[in-house]
């Protein structure tokens, strides 16, 4: 899967920051990738990008426009067609990691037939995958997981693999959600896997490797979140993973999109999460906490921080404040 550059993030019409994180994630790792994003009229997120239309893109040579919505049940708005219409008309390419396909919009796929454009969903594998087979692998695996949806896990992993990389370290970075895949250019959005073969996928994109190598591996949903847990449980069991780094976002009360459900507190979560790691490989552990402090102030993360590492014994730190070097020591103590 080759997708063309430079991209306009295409930010729809998002109600929340948050709803726009797959734009913000190309262009936190890869500006270089963006020539600027577009909104529609009440479209509350914001990349920091200059915001285009579809012309003034084309004249800014832009080759793909890239759906950077995350919404909930991951749809392509009806409200979306005739922007996307108009960017195949320009001359663009559609990349997309929704839950509905792009390839499955007659208007859309007729038109990129016609125009020779490319459609891309990025979310829905091009291979097959086998039943996991749970036995041991060499090579290292430390996974993210998270107190709910939206923590960070995916940033949490990047962050990690650029420390390793600096460190020269062995290490790859693995996607397992549709944001990863666009950043990375590989990977497999595990939910939209059959459920059976959610683990067999992971063995299949983190496979046995030299002793040194580490995969560091993207985490999706949480164990505790009533929607989602599913794809959570078979991330880790596929995963095999030697360490684990938990994902926190300390202002939430309750659940992304479940009103009704309260976070699990700290060590709820990492407890239960080490029972369901502990199937396939019983020496996992935790290395780390990766706390979003965005919300808080200096003074209020650095107690927030200091209360949690004083609590579990582990490296608390915010990778967008602190950086991951000393949860990646932990990792070079394994």
């Amino acid at each position: 899967m080759e997708i063309q550059k430079p991209y306009l993030l295409f930010l729809g019409d998002a109600q929340d920051p948050l709803a726009a994180k797959v734009a913000q994630g190309i262009k936190q790792w890869h500006p270089e990738y963006c020539a600027g994003q577009f909104r529609m009229e009440d479209c509350v997120a914001d990349c920091g990008l200059t915001d285009m239309d579809i012309e003034q893109a084309k004249a800014a040579g832009v080759k793909t426009l890239v759906i950077g919505v995350a919404n909930r049940g991951g749809i392509i708005s009806d409200k979306w067609i005739a922007i996307l219409v108009k960017a195949l008309e320009a001359g663009f390419d559609l990349a997309a990691g929704l839950h509905n396909k792009l390839n499955d919009i007659p208007e859309l796929k007729t038109l990129a037939d016609k125009l020779g454009r490319q459609l891309f969903d990025v979310r829905f594998p091009t291979q097959t995958f086998p039943v996991a087979s749970g036995l041991e692998r060499t090579g290292k695996r430390v996974l993210m997981v998270g107190t709910d949806c939206s923590v960070g896990k995916m940033y949490t992993a990047l962050a990690v693999e650029k420390e390793m990389l600096a460190q020269d370290m062995n290490v790859s970075f693995r996607a397992t959600g549709q944001t990863g895949i666009l950043i990375s250019g590989s990977g497999v959005s595990v939910d939209a896997v059959v459920a059976d073969f959610i683990a067999g996928a992971v063995e299949t994109i983190s496979p046995a490797n030299d002793a040194d190598h580490w995969d560091v591996i993207e985490g999706q949903g949480s164990l505790f979140h009533a929607s989602f847990s599913g794809v959570t449980a078979g991330l880790i069991h596929g995963s095999q993973a030697d360490a684990l780094i938990l994902c926190h976002e300390p202002t939430r009360t309750t659940m992304r999109g479940l009103p009704t459900y309260s976070l699990p507190d700290l060590k709820t979560c990492m407890d239960l999460n080490l029972t369901f790691a502990r199937v396939v490989n019983p020496a996992v552990k935790f290395v780390g906490i990766s706390v979003n402090t965005s919300k808080l102030t200096d003074a209020e993360a650095t107690t927030l921080l200091a209360d949690i590492e004083a609590e579990f014994g582990l490296p608390a730190v915010d990778p967008f404040r602190e950086g991951m070097s000393r949860i990646v020591d932990e990792l070079k103590k394994i």
